[in-house]
């Protein structure tokens, strides 16, 4: 086990374990890529094989987002022939397509289910955040997707200007604290997360372009404690970067890879779980030392690791949304391998 500690004022992550001085034979970009803890334990896990099924003529394109509510029920947001939102009971039977057609649905980033089974939507290509109730009725929008020039539509922001509080440009996730305020990950092109109220209500944002702390650059993945505390996947930085429910910069783990998904359990005793993807290429150069999804304490304490990259049952390939509803029962959205896997670890084996 991994005992870290964050150090301060420049709040980097050091950890008491040496690092693995096992370099020969890597390039420059797997060395890049992987992790920088090496010897963290593996934690025994298996697959659950073709746990969704699809109705006849059905197909999951690109594994985008994955989520599940308190029945159960599993929500799976994909990219295939179009944006698509699908629901499944909790043994995996088709239930309901939820927002066919819909506006807003353009370029599927994420799905998560608020505390109140609440489904919410975030579309990188419509630049709109979109809440549906557990009836599947939309009740609430955050941003609004990009209307043509030709059509009237108001002139996009000067290069370098300050985002508005409803302005996204590729947002990526969302999460929730106790009292309902939201918090979005603007990703690809704000670099920054911006805190709503529970009516969606702008209170506040952090961030800008770079790697400094307190700076983002993709941030990827969201995700809330029971204390209000924010953790970010600081992508292209690869780090995770926490904040307080103020916004406020609290600490940096870079230990683990370039956080494509992160996730935190349900109380009392929390546990984060982000994951190093593979990229999206393909590339097998640094599929080979990437793939892996890690358990962590908040306090950034690595606990151990489970997978590989590729497309076999148990392994990930491009791991994009996880859901840990369940400490130790997954769900695992992957983009390149067009699927979502269910995992039940087995930390005590």
């Amino acid at each position: 086990m991994w005992k870290c500690r964050v150090l301060r004022p420049v709040a980097v992550l050091a950890c008491a374990a040496p690092l693995l001085a096992q370099s020969a034979g890597l390039t420059q970009a797997q060395l890049n890529a992987r992790a920088k803890a090496q010897n963290v334990p593996e934690i025994p896990f298996e697959p659950v094989p073709n746990f969704l099924k699809l109705p006849a003529g059905l197909y999951l394109g690109e594994g985008i987002g994955v989520a599940t509510n308190s029945k159960g029920h599993v929500f799976v947001y994909t990219r295939s022939q179009a944006t698509r939102l699908f629901e499944f009971d909790q043994k995996g039977a088709f239930v309901r397509e939820i927002g066919e057609g819909l506006y807003g649905f353009v370029f599927a980033h994420a799905v998560r289910v608020d505390p109140q089974d609440n489904i919410w939507a975030v579309d990188e290509g419509s630049n709109m955040v979109i809440e549906f109730n557990p009836q599947g009725r939309v009740v609430m929008v955050l941003g609004r997707r990009p209307e043509p020039q030709d059509a009237g539509g108001p002139p996009l922001p000067a290069p370098g200007s300050a985002p508005g509080p409803y302005t996204f440009d590729r947002p990526t996730d969302v999460a929730w604290d106790a009292a309902g305020n939201i918090f979005i990950s603007d990703g690809y092109g704000n670099s920054r997360v911006v805190k709503y109220d529970r009516n969606g209500r702008f209170i506040a944002s952090v961030g800008a372009k770079g790697s400094a702390p307190g700076q983002l650059n993709l941030p990827h993945t969201i995700a809330t404690d029971t204390q209000g505390n924010v953790y970010v996947g600081d992508r292209s930085n690869a780090r995770i970067q926490v904040f307080d429910n103020d916004l406020k910069f609290k600490a940096i783990y870079d230990q683990v890879g370039a956080p494509w998904a992160v996730c935190i359990t349900p109380g009392p005793h929390q546990y984060l779980y982000t994951s190093n993807s593979n990229p999206d290429t393909n590339n097998a150069e640094i599929g080979a030392v990437t793939g892996e999804i890690y358990k962590m304490e908040l306090d950034g304490t690595i606990l151990g690791k489970f997978g590989t990259a590729g497309k076999q049952p148990g392994q990930f390939s491009t791991a994009h949304e996880i859901d840990c509803r369940n400490e130790n029962e997954l769900f695992v959205s992957e983009i390149t391998a067009w699927r979502v896997q269910k995992i039940i670890l087995h930390p005590g084996k």
